[in-house]
């Protein structure tokens, strides 16, 4: 079944075409891929789908009653309820069905009904029908779920009553997305849902958008993200969208081989006309070959003629370079405590060594400080405590996610002209062109500039520097996938050392050559990718868990056995790691019993609509007592459950 058809859809700004005769087509449960580069009119045709911007011409087919869910890439929660609150709104109607079964309840335990029997059979069969709506919409699990899709986009240890309005802008951003999927519309249309998450909630969001009961479609430039979920592509250039086949990467694939065969086709068929040409010249004016001339000539003029394919668009072409070789040692840092503003430390007696053309990639969840820690290092921000120290030769080169560096009043042209004043003005306007801002663009004002443009003006102006160690936070943000190819490849060939922090997995496996890992026990080194990495993380929960097993086969804590801990840290430890097995155990066994008397609350409420105790007052009465208790029981082990969540935390 189609879910949504767009048909000939045509759009401009002005004199400038933006989409033309769009066709485009999603089915159900289909998992979709919007691509394209930056400016090419992805936001621009989901905005249409979702019916928030008008389109010239075309039409939007969608079922009759079609719940579609949309999520703008600049949207962010803004409201003033709690967290909670506000992901219950989703829920109203269900909350509402379940006070309307409350109060039928009431009324069927009420002996005055009793008297009536037409009147209760009537309560009862309302009855029965709310319940199971009432099912169907998730009303026994709705909790569950906001439980769960907080916990998957990191607010698993907030306070709930926590207001939206005191949160980040990132924050709002995961909310608006949890809101959203909490919603479960039969079409998600999601722009660049990817943005603000770390790598933990990127693993979540792929699991959940894989087994979601509906069908996706997605504009992203996360190629890892792409090629896990997606079956289907759909490409935007040059005004016209194209289908391929497959995730990303087969998407790619295609796309090479598409212009292969059409550059052999169209070469075909020019030798063929340009041999039919040379025989009519030669033919057409002698009378024993006349006829065969103008019979050719009639097959030409018939001929439809190619369109030579038109390869890739037009890509940032830039390197980066170095004035001098650093010394072997490029940073030390040692006993380095960092915060942000004046709030309390987030990385404490930190130590890191970085030695010369390594690629250092900095990991770790959103809030561990990877960015403070950068600024610290650019000298940005003070440092609370450590040492700092740059090895012989070392000039830096910082790179601002934010892009607070740039100059909103300035154009395109001074912002980089300003800052290398000796440099020729033409040569100025060269790197510009390498970067993509060619002819009037450099006039622009950087205050008028997209994300992806401030990205590429922020680079030119780090490309300039030649500095021997670069160091970038989040330098894929913004761009585009083609973009990326090119930082990427750039950032590869260069002579200097890289320490940077990117939750781009497919960027970190190409560029590190060291991943260190920020958690809030402090920092853990792998030499590799981000492959091995994961590798090696795979095994050290293997073996953790085996640890755990032996643990609870002997009742022996061996963890430290073997690492000299002094007597008393063992002893603590042990205790600690009891309690949170206990602690486990109880939240499991909890769990269970909250299966338990759900499910009891179900058979009972199905047992009251069985004639025999409908008909009966005085068993209609036991029951809807048994369900009062149960419920009340059920109550306890959810407050249980919440407070031994917020211990485990």
């Amino acid at each position: 079944m189609i879910v949504l058809q767009c048909s000939n859809i045509t759009k401009s700004y002005g004199a400038e075409t933006i989409l033309d005769s769009v066709k485009l087509e999603i089915k159900s449960n289909e998992r979709v891929a919007l691509v394209g580069r930056n400016g090419a009119g992805k936001s621009t045709l989901l905005k249409i789908m979702a019916g928030k911007l008008s389109n010239d011409s075309g039409e939007i087919i969608t079922p009759k009653g079609l719940r579609l869910g949309y999520l703008d890439q600049h949207s962010g929660l803004q409201s003033d309820r709690s967290i909670w609150d506000e992901m219950l709104t989703v829920f109203t109607e269900v909350k509402k069905m379940e006070q309307n079964l409350r109060q039928l309840e009431e009324k069927m335990a009420d002996p005055s009904v009793y008297s009536d029997e037409t009147a209760y059979e009537k309560i009862l069969a309302e009855y029965d029908v709310l319940q199971h709506s009432f099912r169907e919409k998730g009303g026994y699990q709705y909790e569950a779920d906001i439980r769960s899709v907080l916990s998957g986009l990191k607010f698993g240890n907030f306070d709930y009553d926590t207001s939206i309005a005191s949160l980040s802008g990132g924050q709002k951003t995961r909310l608006a997305l949890g809101k959203l999927l909490l919603s479960k519309p039969e079409l998600l249309i999601l722009d660049e849902p990817t943005n603000h998450l770390d790598i933990d909630t990127l693993g979540w969001l792929e699991n959940y958008l894989s087994n979601y009961n509906g069908a996706v479609l997605i504009v992203s430039h996360d190629r890892y993200f792409l090629d896990k979920i997606v079956s289907k592509v759909y490409e935007v250039a040059r005004t016209k969208a194209s289908v391929f086949h497959g995730n990303y990467s087969s998407y790619l694939e295609e796309k090479a081989n598409r212009y292969e065969q059409d550059l052999k086709a169209f070469e075909k068929q020019q030798k063929e006309v340009k041999e039919l040409e040379d025989f009519i010249q030669r033919n057409i004016v002698r009378a024993s070959t006349s006829k065969r001339a103008q019979s050719r000539r009639k097959k030409l003029e018939k001929m439809e003629l190619m369109d030579k394919p038109q390869g890739a668009q037009k890509s940032a072409n830039f390197s980066f370079d170095i004035e001098r070789q650093s010394g072997n040692e490029v940073l030390n840092i040692s006993d380095l405590s960092v915060s942000y503003k004046d709030e309390p430390p987030i990385i404490t007696n930190m130590n890191l060594d970085v030695k010369k053309q390594e690629s250092i990639a900095l990991i770790g969840p959103n809030g561990i400080g990877k960015s403070t820690l950068l600024k610290t290092i650019a000298g940005k921000i003070a440092a609370l405590h450590g040492n700092i120290q740059f090895g012989s030769k070392v000039t830096v080169g910082y790179y601002d996610q934010e892009q607070a560096d740039l100059h909103s009043n300035k154009d395109v042209l001074h912002e980089l002209w300003d800052d290398y004043p000796l440099t020729p003005e033409k040569e100025i306007r060269t790197v510009l062109g390498n970067f993509l801002f060619s002819g009037d663009d450099v006039y622009k004002h950087v205050s008028e500039l997209s994300g992806g443009e401030k990205s590429r003006l922020a680079l030119a102006k780090l490309m300039m520097k030649k500095a021997n160690f670069l160091i970038f936070d989040e330098p894929t943000n913004h761009l585009d996938l083609d973009s990326k190819e090119v930082l990427e490849s750039a950032l590869l060939d260069y002579p200097g050392t890289l320490l940077f922090v990117s939750h781009d997995r497919y960027f970190l496996n190409r560029m590190a050559t060291k991943i260190v890992e920020l958690t809030e026990d402090g920092l853990q080194e792998y030499l590799g990718d981000y492959d091995y990495y994961l590798m090696k993380k795979d095994e050290e929960q293997q073996r953790q868990q085996l640890r755990a097993e032996r643990e609870a086969k002997s009742g022996k804590d061996k963890l430290y056995s073997n690492e000299g801990q002094d007597k008393e840290a063992f002893i603590q430890d042990k205790e600690a790691k009891k309690e949170a097995r206990k602690r486990k155990r109880e939240i499991d066994k909890i769990e269970q019993e909250i299966e338990q008397l759900e499910a009891s609350i179900e058979a009972l409420e199905e047992e009251m609509l069985k004639p025999e105790v409908y008909e009966s007052h005085e068993k209609a009465g036991e029951i809807q007592q048994q369900i009062s208790d149960v419920k009340t029981s059920l109550d306890e082990k959810m407050n249980r459950w919440e407070v031994l969540q917020l211990e485990e935390a």
